[in-house]
């Protein structure tokens, strides 16, 4: 039976749940793929740490070199985050025509372009399942289960942190830093938590998905991205009242020859399938002209289910390279090389808004605000005005309440003009809360 010679680059949970799935389950991926795959060598910066799963002093490299220099090693696997250390370890094994496989989300969504096009030029291919909702098979799905269908819209809940957090606070009216607290506690949330809570990572996502979907590349810097470090519980509690769920969503929606890609905090409604992925689980809703919805659920992270990931990667490039098939097409039917994806400017997006002003509990308040927002042809849907609400007294003992409107859909640009000029009449006395809503239903 022939053997594919793998290394890995970088050793810490994935790695090891990488390393251990190759160990241990050898003879069945052997039986399934019909050849052997052999861990060869494993690369980390410091090997003076317990590991969860040890490895053979033979498998131990102790310099990149041994890997990047060893011509029997068909694949290897990077596993060390950031970007710019694996960017040179691309840069480096396509030049030695070693093919990749990878869960670096951000490298691939930042530096995809010009990764791709080295990729091309030299015949190699990169695995990327791992690098999009973990153990979840989404990017095959686009690449060969959707193939026959323009994607119309991609859903996702992409973050499993921030979906523990909004879960939590749903479910038990905490407010935000008591439950990251508890998420860091129970090894949800990292030490530093800032790319998941600010929507950073679950942007890298989509913008691979998208960049799948519609067949090209995009400039992550214009992603629109929104976090959920101001989210309160009071905005939770109003929308619960609505009829709406908040979750971090990231969308992507095909728009003629533009797609607008967005990540921000999103109500929907409590009857819509996302609406009930809680804790940290993931789930990605993709519509095609042909296939309609289908939904991808599952656990977004953590290292056997990215491990395994990880590992239908190797098993796809491995079956090629003993077929003697060569690089498949990276995106079957779709041409990355030449296409730029045209995205749509954040002031062109249209949804629905919830909107909540904090006013004096006075009379004539709600007609102003009304008459603003029909000077900037904004439709009002409904309408939530609570009598009292303590935490909201100012300074001055001036009594204020939450005012909350639901729009029809409206245009941002609009949106933002008219919170502009009602904020500019010193109508409102505290922050206006913004958040959109999304109905995929619709």
């Amino acid at each position: 039976m022939q053997q594919i010679n793998i290394a890995i680059v970088g050793y810490g949970t994935v790695g090891n749940a990488v390393a251990q799935i190759l160990e241990k389950e050898k003879e069945l991926l052997a039986q399934k793929s019909g050849f052997l795959i052999n861990l060869q060598k494993v690369y980390t910066r410091n090997w003076d740490k317990d590991f969860q799963f040890p490895l053979k002093d033979t498998q131990k490299a102790s310099s990149l070199d041994e890997i990047l220099n060893n011509p029997s090693i068909d694949i290897v696997v990077e596993l060390t985050g950031g970007i710019e250390f694996p960017l040179y370890l691309f840069r480096e094994c396509i030049k030695k025509q070693k093919h990749i496989v990878t869960a670096n989300k951000a490298l691939l969504a930042e530096k995809g372009k010009e990764i791709f096009q080295l990729a091309e030029e030299k015949n190699v291919r990169i695995g990327f399942e791992a690098s999009v909702a973990g153990g979840i098979p989404v990017i095959r799905a686009l690449r060969e289960g959707l193939v026959a269908n323009k994607i119309k819209n991609i859903y996702g809940i992409l973050n499993g942190t921030t979906n523990f957090i909004l879960t939590k606070m749903y479910a038990e009216n905490k407010n935000f830093h008591e439950i990251l607290k508890e998420a860091q506690e129970k090894g949800y949330a990292e030490a530093d938590p800032t790319l998941d809570i600010n929507g950073t990572d679950a942007a890298h996502k989509i913008a691979i998905l998208a960049s799948l979907a519609y067949g090209g590349f995009l400039d992550f810097s214009n992603i629109y991205v929104e976090g959920i470090e101001n989210i309160e519980k009071l905005d939770i509690e109003l929308g619960k009242e609505l009829g709406y769920i908040l979750k971090l969503l990231a969308i992507s929606k095909a728009h003629n020859e533009q797609v607008e890609i967005r990540v921000h905090p999103t109500f929907l409604p409590q009857t819509n399938p996302l609406s009930s992925v809680n804790g940290v689980f993931n789930a990605i809703l993709i519509e095609g002209n042909y296939v309609g919805e289908t939904m991808f659920y599952g656990k977004g992270a953590g290292g056997e289910p990215t491990a395994s990931a990880v590992v239908s990667d190797i098993v796809d490039i491995g079956k090629s390279l003993v077929l003697g098939v060569g690089r498949e097409i990276e995106v079957t039917s779709m041409n990355w090389r030449h296409k730029d994806l045209n995205l749509k400017k954040v002031e062109d997006f249209y949804t629905r808004y919830y909107i909540r002003f904090t006013v004096p509990d006075i009379i004539g308040v709600l007609s102003k605000i009304a008459a603003i927002f029909a000077r900037y042809k904004i439709s009002i849907a409904a309408v939530i005005q609570k009598e009292k609400v303590v935490e909201l007294y100012t300074k001055n003992t001036e009594k204020t309440v939450p005012l909350v409107i639901l729009t029809h859909t409206a245009s941002e640009n609009n949106i933002q003009k008219a919170i502009k000029d009602i904020e500019s009449q010193k109508i409102t006395k505290s922050r206006t809360v913004i958040i959109r809503v999304e109905d995929p239903e619709e």
